[in-house]
C-alpha cells in the first residue's frame, strides 16, 4: 500500500465523524476567545484518539495543544487548526441567497470550521501512520483560538510552544488549490482612549473638554498621515465608544480601535509609533488625556520555498477535490449571488488569475473568452497550480500564522472549498463552509496535509534545507512583535 492509499483509507474511515465535527463547529459559530464548545469538541476527539491534550495554553482558555508520540519522538511535526467565527455573518447552510440562521449572529465567513476539522483529520491520520508503520515521531495538533481577533499563535510562540518542532503545516479554505505563495503583512492593533470633562454643551460648553473631539481629530491626523506612508501600509479604525448619545452633553470619554499594517514588523512598528504621536497631538489640541493599550500584533507570513516545492508535489499527487455537476451548479449559484459591481470585479480577478501557466520560456497567455466563459459556467477550481520560488509579493491581509513562520519552518496550503472568485468574510463563505463544497475541500485538505507531513518526515534532507532557508530569512530566533507585558485580551477584544 502506498502512503497516499493509506492516508485515503484513514481519512475515509473517519469521514462521517470529521464532517459531523465541522457541521457542529459551524453551527456553534463562536467568536474569538469564546470558542468554548468548539475547542471542547476538538479536544474530546483528540483525547479519545490517544492524544495528550493540554488546555488553556498561552493564557487563552480556548487554545490547546494535543500531542501524540512514538519511539524517540523525533521528528516533531506540527499541524495548525483554527475554529473561530466572525460577527454578523450568520447564514443558512448551502443557501446561495442571503438568509441568516439568526439575524446579526456570527457565522463562519472565513471557513475556520473547515480549517480546524480538516487539520484534525490530518493529525489523526499521521498518528495512524506512525502506529501502522511503527515510525518514530511526534505529531502535535495546535488548537489556535481567535485568529480573527487578537490571535493566539504569537502568544503560543512567545511561550515557546513551537520550540523543538521540526516543521509545521497548515491550510486555509480558499477558491484555488495551491501552496500560498504571497506574503501577508504584519499588523498591530491598539485601543486609544481619551478622557475629557463633561459639561452642558449649550449652557457651559467652555467648561467641557471633549473626548469625542479628540478621537475625531485623531482620525483627521491619521488621514493626513496616509499620504506619507509606504504604499503597502494600511491603517484601519473603528469607534467603540463615542461618549454617549446626548449631543447636549460634552463627551468626557471615547475609545477608538486602530490597526496598522505594513509588510515587515519593523515597518509596522514605525508606522504605529507615528499613529501614537497623532493621538498625543489630538489630546493636546483638546486638552484631554490619552492612553493606549496594544491589544494584538502579528508578524508577516513568508512562504518557505523548500517546503513549498515539496508540498506542491504532494498536493498534485492527492489531486484537487472531485467536483460533480451538483457542486458546479451550487458554486455557480453562489458566484451569481454577488451584486453586479462585485461580480464584475470578481470576473476580472478570475480572468487575471487564470492565465495559461507561465512556463518561464514564454509570457503567460490569457485564456480565450470562450475558455473563461466555460470556467465561469463551472466556477470551481479543479486543478493544482504550480509553485514558483520567491521573491513573493505581499498582499494586505494578516494572520498569526506569520508568527509560527518566524519560530519554525512553516507552510500554508490553500484548498478550494468555495466558488472561484469567492469574497472572504461574507455570508456566501459561511454558507459554503457547511455544504458539499466545504466538505469535499476539507477532506481533500486533510489528505494533502497528512501526505505533506509524512513525506517531510521521511526526508531529513528536506527538513534540513527548510531550516537553512528559515534561518536565512528570519535570523533563526523568534521575536514576538508584542511587548512581553501584553497578555491575550480575553474578554476585552
Amino acid at each position: 500500500m502506498t502512503d497516499l492509499q493509506f492516508i485515503e483509507q484513514s481519512v475515509a474511515r473517519r469521514e462521517a465523524m470529521i464532517l459531523d465535527a465541522n457541521d457542529k463547529i459551524w453551527s456553534y459559530a463562536e467568536l474569538p476567545y469564546e470558542e468554548y464548545k468548539s475547542s471542547a469538541l476538538l479536544c474530546d476527539i483528540l483525547e479519545r484518539e490517544g492524544f495528550a491534550v493540554k488546555k488553556g495554553v498561552a493564557h487563552i482558555p480556548t487554545a490547546f495543544i494535543a500531542r501524540y508520540s512514538r519511539g524517540t519522538g523525533r521528528p516533531v511535526m506540527g499541524i495548525l487548526g483554527e475554529f473561530d467565527a466572525l460577527a454578523a455573518l450568520s447564514q443558512q447552510a448551502a443557501t446561495p441567497s442571503k438568509s441568516p440562521v439568526v439575524s446579526g449572529a456570527p457565522g463562519h465567513g472565513c471557513g475556520h470550521s473547515c480549517l480546524g476539522t480538516g487539520a484534525l483529520a490530518a493529525a489523526l491520520t499521521v498518528k495512524d501512520y506512525l502506529d501502522a508503520y511503527e515510525k518514530d515521531g511526534t505529531i502535535i495538533y495546535y488548537g489556535c483560538a481567535a485568529e480573527e481577533g487578537a490571535g493566539a499563535k504569537q502568544f503560543m510562540a512567545r511561550d515557546g510552544l513551537f520550540d523543538g518542532v521540526d516543521f509545521v503545516y497548515t491550510w486555509h479554505p480558499a477558491s484555488r488549490n495551491e501552496v500560498q505563495q504571497h506574503c501577508s503583512v504584519a499588523i498591530m492593533g491598539a485601543n486609544f482612549e481619551f478622557f475629557g470633562r463633561s459639561a452642558h454643551a449649550g449652557g457651559s460648553p467652555h467648561l467641557g473638554r471633549s473626548a469625542l473631539d479628540a478621537a475625531e481629530l485623531m482620525s483627521v491626523g491619521v488621514n493626513y498621515l496616509r499620504e506619507h506612508m509606504i504604499d503597502q501600509a494600511r491603517v484601519h479604525y473603528a469607534y467603540v465608544d463615542a461618549g454617549g448619545t446626548s449631543p447636549n452633553v460634552v463627551q468626557d470619554h471615547s475609545l477608538v480601535k486602530y490597526e496598522v499594517r505594513a509588510p515587515k514588523v519593523h515597518q509596522m512598528k514605525e508606522l504605529f509609533e507615528r499613529v501614537v504621536k497623532v493621538a498625543r497631538g489630538a489630546a493636546m489640541m483638546t486638552e484631554t488625556e490619552m492612553k493606549y493599550e496594544i491589544t494584538m500584533a502579528f508578524s508577516d507570513y513568508m512562504s518557505n520555498d523548500v517546503l513549498g516545492r515539496f508540498a506542491t508535489q504532494c498536493m498534485m499527487e492527492v489531486g484537487a477535490p472531485q467536483w460533480d455537476d451538483d457542486d458546479y451548479a451550487l458554486a455557480k449559484a453562489f458566484l451569481e449571488s454577488y451584486d453586479p459591481v462585485t461580480l464584475d470585479a470578481i470576473k476580472a480577478e478570475i480572468a487575471s488569475k487564470y492565465e495559461k501557466e507561465d512556463t518561464g520560456a514564454l509570457p503567460a497567455q490569457k485564456y480565450s473568452a470562450e475558455q473563461l466563459d466555460a470556467l465561469l459556467a463551472k466556477p470551481l477550481d479543479a486543478e493544482i497550480h504550480p509553485y514558483k520560488d520567491g521573491p513573493h509579493p505581499y498582499e494586505s491581509g494578516s494572520t498569526d500564522v506569520g508568527d509560527v513562520g518566524y519560530a519554525v519552518p512553516t507552510l500554508n496550503l490553500n484548498v478550494a472549498t468555495c466558488c472561484l472568485g469567492n469574497v472572504g468574510h461574507t455570508w456566501q463563505m459561511t454558507a459554503q463552509s457547511c455544504s458539499s463544497l466545504g466538505h469535499k475541500g476539507l477532506l481533500t485538505a486533510a489528505k494533502m496535509l497528512a501526505l505533506c507531513t509524512v513525506r517531510t518526515m521521511q526526508s531529513p534532507e528536506t527538513i534540513a534545507a527548510a531550516w537553512e532557508e528559515f534561518r536565512a530569512k528570519t535570523g533563526g530566533v523568534y521575536h514576538c512583535p508584542l511587548p512581553d507585558t501584553v497578555m491575550p485580551p480575553v474578554g476585552r477584544y
